[in-house]
């Protein structure tokens, strides 16, 4: 006799291998419909510029610009000349100056505002952020009217019998590490406040209990504990200090040529567009490098941390 088709049997027969599916598609479609815009955005404005400027790395500037399809490998021996390894190696001195100096500011400035009352730590980070709520170029231009020769700097100075003369404050690396320093500060201090404000602060007390004095407190549990922080604020200052030519166009006066302003000259003057696009991938090549270590360095502080 054969076997009675009960409703229960009746349903799980229904839902055989096609009923299994359906779930997996209707999820592979909604996880496509979630990510498709990201994704979508990252392969038109990323993916695709990158894979021109790769491309044009291996063609030659034209006669009178533009590019020609002929394969070539000068542009990369073009690149180890001295002189652009050069501009390479100060804009990479300028931008560790710079992340050092917002580190040394960043970190006193986020540890006290994490100390203050809750109420008043939303006026404080409002403060630190305020000034990106101006146009870039003024507050560039702000700094010029500050360091140049008539400016309030050398006429205080001169003013209160300091100085005979004005110094020459304005066109000279510093004037660029201050410009960079004062556009990026706040994304050195926003990460570490971040690191501070979430550190268990029983920690600390167990600190002082068992007899540590504040520096040693500090040195052995706060600041520890906060670097994965630090790295992420490191990074956040010295990837847009290394790439930036405005301030050194404007602060800087031409005299000191960083990178970015190598690359913006082989593309809008020279009209080289193949050397450009060769400068510009070996900045990427570094900033990625320096993104894998910030990466190696934050898993080992997070492995050392959970075996702790």
């Amino acid at each position: 006799m054969g076997r009675t088709r009960t409703p229960e049997r009746v349903a799980r027969a229904d839902v055989g291998p096609r009923g299994r599916r359906a779930p997996r598609r209707e999820r592979l479609v909604g996880r496509l419909a979630t990510l498709g815009p990201g994704l979508g955005y990252l392969t038109v404005f990323m993916l695709v510029p990158l894979a021109l400027v790769l491309s044009y790395t291996l063609f030659q500037r034209g006669r009178f610009g533009g590019i020609v399809h002929e394969v070539s490998v000068d542009n990369f021996s073009r690149v180890a000349d001295g002189l652009y390894l050069g501009v390479i190696w100060t804009s990479v001195q300028l931008a560790a100056i710079t992340t050092l100096l917002a580190l040394l500011l960043g970190y006193p400035t986020a540890y006290l505002i994490a100390r203050l009352p809750r109420a008043w730590r939303t006026v404080a980070l409002v403060l630190v952020v305020l000034p990106f709520w101006a146009n870039f170029l003024i507050r560039t231009y702000a700094w010029i009217i500050l360091l140049n020769s008539e400016g309030v700097i050398n006429r205080t100075l001169t003013g209160i019998g300091i100085i005979d003369r004005p110094l020459e404050l304005l066109y000279t690396p510093g004037a660029i590490v201050g410009g960079l320093l004062y556009a990026y500060l706040p994304l050195m201090i926003l990460p570490l406040y971040s690191a501070i404000e979430r550190l268990d602060p029983q920690l600390r007390e167990a600190s002082a209990n068992l007899g540590a004095r504040p520096a040693r407190t500090f040195w052995s549990v706060t600041l520890p504990l906060t670097l994965p922080g630090v790295l992420t604020g490191c990074v956040f200052v010295f990837v847009p200090s290394l790439g930036n030519f405005v301030i050194p166009e404007l602060l800087g006066g031409g005299r000191t040529v960083m990178v970015g302003n190598l690359i913006r000259d082989q593309f809008l003057k020279a009209r080289d567009w193949p050397f450009g696009s060769t400068l510009a991938l070996v900045v990427i090549a570094l900033l990625v490098l320096l993104l894998m270590a910030q990466a190696w360095a934050a898993r080992r502080l997070a492995d050392g941390t959970n075996r702790a």
